[in-house]
């Protein structure tokens, strides 16, 4: 697990952008300076804290096969049909080129999304104490109904048949730190509340 740190006094979240002379410190909309986030420990944590993300080993081995591939076999094929179609020449009425250039940089983007989410992983099994974190499966009574579910990200849903929620969801983000025993609720898309009371949560074993 790593965080990305970004320049000394933006980390800090005040200063100047180099060589622009512009205040780069966050602001409300009324122009004060906007407080750094907290989290539930009531630590502060800055913009450039990098989100830890859970996942099985499945889904962990999987994601870095993609990324070999996309850095190794799939830039090369995208280059070369790039060197293939510039050499058929005019370049503008070219339709290989562009969707070969635009391959390029879809490729690219893919290969940075997936560095950086691997690069903040969490893999293995949460502790069994009871309280709801990503890699759980939590059963709960969510508005009187009884569900089972995992929460995790979705990456881990192409790897399993459970359902699972993200931690950011809505029911996700409302149980996510908190034990057995516990109610809490969300706001469902009509605005109505949903009292989530949760029952079990146990480590997922795959």
């Amino acid at each position: 697990m790593s965080v990305d740190v970004a320049d000394d006094a933006d980390a800090r979240g005040h200063g100047t952008a180099p060589g622009t002379g512009r205040d780069t410190i966050p602001r409300c909309s009324d122009g004060r300076a906007a407080r750094p986030a907290k989290t539930r420990q009531g630590k502060e944590r800055t913009v450039t804290e990098t989100t830890v993300t859970w996942l099985t080993q499945e889904a962990y081995d999987k994601l870095n096969a993609e990324l070999a591939h996309l850095t190794g076999e799939g830039r090369t094929e995208i280059a070369e049909r790039i060197a293939a179609a510039r050499d058929e020449g005019d370049l503008k009425e070219n339709g290989g080129y562009h969707a070969a250039r635009e391959e390029q940089a879809k490729n690219e983007a893919r290969i940075r999304e997936l560095t950086e989410k691997l690069r903040s992983v969490q893999v293995g099994t949460p502790q069994d104490d009871g309280k709801v974190e990503a890699g759980m499966v939590v059963t709960a009574k969510v508005g009187g109904d009884p569900m089972t579910f995992l929460l995790g990200s979705r990456e881990i849903g192409e790897t399993t048949d459970m359902r699972v929620y993200s931690p950011t969801s809505p029911l996700g983000a409302a149980i996510d730190g908190h034990s057995v025993g516990e109610t809490v609720s969300y706001a469902a898309p009509s605005g109505a509340e949903i009292s989530v009371e949760i029952v079990e949560a146990k480590p997922y074993a795959g």
